[in-house]
């Protein structure tokens, strides 16, 4: 294993085990030492500023300089290295530090200073420890979205050595130092160019031709390299075909995911692969148990990704341990977890409990992205549930300023749509009118008229807002770039147009051309109206006929006058024989729902 020397700030490099790049930074200048990371690491850093990227080693880390063959390299300005602190008290000898230990305290580091600062105390370093040292600098290290590091991470003597290293002898590396260094490195915005980088996925593809790579390595192999060269590189076939050869059970879990990972970002050839998938998805039944939160989270993401319909069982699978683990979920997993049953149309009681519970306890802190989300499962599935229900309008009243447009129009549309007004329904819908006044033009236009439509559904009518929905501006915002508006808009105006007549009398302003409304709210593509479910429509049809004798006594679909569609009706004549009487006619008005049918102004002449 190679060991790379960190001793006194890595300035003394002849304890390295990887000997080529170790002599050259300890047999040249400290100035030349300057000139070669100089060399090796502005390619891939130099877009970080905007003047050219140099590398001090200040004379305060040129005192930390040390040789333990007894040769000092002695630092400008001084005579003797016995002026300098004595360093080995903090210095600590990995033959005796636990592997765990060390990655436990690593994990728990949450700046890129505090690694550099842990790693500056240690006199040996194994090259698997130094590549983990590297991705956890990489990962804390990246400011916001810029992926980029620091320039000040980049000046850092400690995190140019292990940069040097990992260039100049790619080879004496173990697999999982190599393929977690080069995993470290896409991280950030590298120039995939950087001789450093290039070194790195040579060497990976010299041991992967002659199969030297083992299966997890294969897999973080494979994942920097999507991230580098995108799902068209050559390399990643290679890679794939490989990881085909292999057993499943000698996957670990972690490695299972890793492959939906890998086979999610290569969606154009799902088709090549789908036989490999479908025996990754029989045999990801047995592991699901050992599945962490984030790697079902992934999981199901890569399935609905990957359009794995056919995988119903593993979903079924993995939503039963998703209850189990649904107070353990970031607010980024559950919402992955929330898209993939939306997507795969799966549900149950238990989940529904679970997640009552869960969002009622942590209403107020959870992510409004993930707020949305619980919504828009409940809106999708027709989940009447009131203790999310009502804790989503306690969100929103309490932190409506945290919620971009559409995520408002996700948050109020489901209240509509099944019909319930909570508790705090005056505060809610005067919070919303207060932040439409406020913020009006902010709403896209579709947005917005869903949105006010949805209100009008549970008689909370947006009338103040109605002359500027019925105005030929925002009917001309509403098309957009289309050539004519969509008729699902059409509908929404319409009803809301009804609103203003039948339940806002005293609404006097602008109204809907008659060019923009429909006839009908029943429409084949996208309606207003829940379709009748066929084989009640078809039961109800058959008893209907067998009741009136045949079927040109009822009519079904029928239209109203305000556009709203009766399942059945009609205006009857028919003869009843009775024992008592030779005859008696009835009028006889029909009415089916959705759920059920019944028999009214039923009168004898």
């Amino acid at each position: 294993m190679a060991l790379i020397t960190l001793r006194r700030n890595l300035c003394h490099l002849s304890d390295f085990r990887l000997h080529g790049a170790l002599n050259t930074v300890k047999n040249q200048p400290v100035n030349h030492v300057h000139k070669v990371v100089k060399e090796h690491l502005c390619p891939w850093f130099c877009s970080l500023q905007a003047e050219p990227f140099r590398v001090r080693f200040h004379h305060a880390c040129c005192k930390k300089f040390h040789s333990e063959n007894g040769n000092d390299l002695h630092p400008f300005g001084e005579s003797v290295y016995s002026q300098v602190h004595d360093w080995d008290s903090f210095e600590q000898n990995f033959k005796n530090m636990d592997e765990q230990m060390f990655y436990t305290r690593l994990n728990n580091f949450t700046s890129s200073e505090e690694v550099l600062s842990f790693i500056s105390t240690l006199q040996t370093l194994p090259d698997t420890m130094a590549a983990g040292a590297l991705q956890r600098i990489c990962e804390v290290g990246i400011k916001d979205d810029d992926q980029r590091l620091s320039k000040e991470i980049l000046e850092n003597p400690i995190f140019q050595a292990l940069c040097v290293q990992f260039e100049q002898e790619p080879s004496n590396l173990s697999n999982t130092s190599l393929v977690t260094a080069l995993q470290a490195l896409t991280l950030l915005s590298v120039d995939p160019q950087s001789s450093l980088l290039l070194n790195l996925v040579t060497e990976c593809q010299h041991r992967l031709k002659r199969g030297g790579l083992e299966v997890h390595s294969l897999c973080v192999l494979a994942e920097s390299l999507l991230k580098l060269q995108g799902p068209g590189c050559e390399t990643l076939d290679l890679i794939i075909h490989q990881l085909q050869g292999e057993k499943l059970e000698e996957f670990t879990p972690e490695d299972i995911v890793a492959l939906y990972r890998i086979l999610q970002m290569c969606t154009e050839k799902v088709d090549q692969h789908q036989t490999f998938l479908n025996k990754i998805n029989i045999f990801s039944l047995s592991i699901v148990s050992n599945l962490n939160p984030k790697l079902i989270s992934q999981m199901l993401m890569a399935l609905v990704v990957l359009d794995q319909t056919q995988a119903l069982p593993l979903v079924i699978k993995l939503g039963k341990y998703v209850v189990r683990h649904i107070p353990h979920f970031t607010n980024q997993e559950l919402g992955k977890v929330l898209e993939a049953f939306i997507y795969f149309g799966h549900h149950d009681r238990f989940f529904i409990t679970a997640l009552e519970q869960h969002v009622a306890s942590l209403y107020l802190t959870l992510d409004p992205e993930v707020v949305s989300r619980v919504m828009e499962y409940c809106s999708r599935k027709h989940i009447l549930s009131k203790p999310i229900l009502n804790a989503v309008a306690e969100t929103f009243v309490c932190h409506s300023e945290k919620f971009s447009p559409s995520q408002i129009s996700e948050l109020i549309e489901p209240f509509g749509k099944l019909n319930y007004l909570p508790p705090n329904a005056s505060a809610l819908f005067k919070k919303l009118e207060d932040l439409l006044f406020t913020h009006f033009n902010s709403f896209p236009p579709k947005t917005l008229l869903k949105l006010l439509h949805s209100c009008s559904l549970i008689e909370c009518h947006p009338v103040n807002f109605m002359a500027r929905i019925f105005s030929p501006y925002f009917l001309q915002q509403l098309q957009g770039e289309e050539s004519y508006l969509d008729r699902l808009s059409l509908a929404q105006l319409t009803q809301l147009l009804l609103t203003s007549i039948l339940e806002c009398p005293f609404y006097k302003g602008p109204k809907l051309l008659p060019k923009y409304q429909v006839q009908s709210f029943l429409t084949p593509c996208c309606s207003l109206e829940t379709p009748v479910d066929f084989q009640l429509y078809k039961s109800v049809m058959m008893g209907l006929i067998d009741l009136l004798g045949a079927r040109l006594y009822f009519a079904s679909k029928v239209l109203t006058p305000y556009y709203y569609t009766i399942a059945f009706s009609q205006w009857v004549n028919a003869v009843w024989k009775n024992s008592k009487q030779n005859e008696e006619r009835k009028t006889m008005f029909v009415r089916v729902s959705h759920e059920e049918f019944f028999l009214s102004s039923l009168t004898r002449c």
